[in-house]
């Protein structure tokens, strides 16, 4: 009997791509997804995601065991948030506290986190996209590091503390770092 070896994969998922590979959704209009960037094996899965507007590091993975370790409270993800304002120290330090978001109609509490103020973004491999006129007022960027991930956790975090999210960027999953420019897959041996 032959052992199937386990497929794993990089991506850097552009903004607009749903985190799967059949849109099974009820509207009619044409959804963008993960099958249209790469041929990937069949079994491969999406380690977490990120919703529609969200870009960034997304690790895939035959691999049901990997994908539930990188998934677990032990790995640590980073990402990048681009805020409407400019966000204050006093809001870094509640989001590193933890804050009260909505979860399935309840509150909860999030796990205290890593929070920082994000100087310059050009070291990253992102696309100049355009998010909203300057004439909406400032934008700022944030550093956001969680072990957990509840439905759109960091948009509702960075609302919770006055400064709503207007872009998202995953940058790093434990080790892993975004590096490729957008659209970009990267097999891998392992993770």
């Amino acid at each position: 009997m032959e052992i199937k070896k386990h497929q794993h994969f990089i991506l850097h998922k552009p903004y607009g791509y749903l985190c799967q590979f059949i849109y099974e959704g009820k509207r009619k209009t044409r959804k963008k997804l993960l099958g249209e960037l790469y041929d990937f094996p069949q079994g491969t899965m999406a380690i977490g995601r990120l919703d529609e507007p969200s870009e960034g590091l997304l690790l895939l993975t035959t691999d049901g065991k990997v994908s539930e370790y990188i998934r677990s409270r032990k790995v640590e993800k980073e990402y990048y948030v681009q805020v409407d304002g400019i966000i204050t120290k006093a809001a870094i330090e509640q989001l590193e506290q933890g804050v009260e978001i909505g979860v399935d109609g309840g509150k909860y509490l999030t796990k205290p986190c890593k929070a920082k103020l994000v100087t310059s973004v050009t070291h990253l491999p992102l696309a100049n996209r355009h998010v909203r006129d300057e004439r909406h007022g400032p934008k700022s960027w944030a550093s956001i590091t969680v072990t957990e991930g509840k439905f759109r956790q960091v948009r509702k975090m960075t609302a919770a503390v006055g400064f709503p999210t207007l872009r998202l960027v995953r940058i790093r999953i434990g080790s892993i770092y975004l590096k490729h420019q957008m659209g970009h897959v990267e097999p891998v041996d392992s993770f």
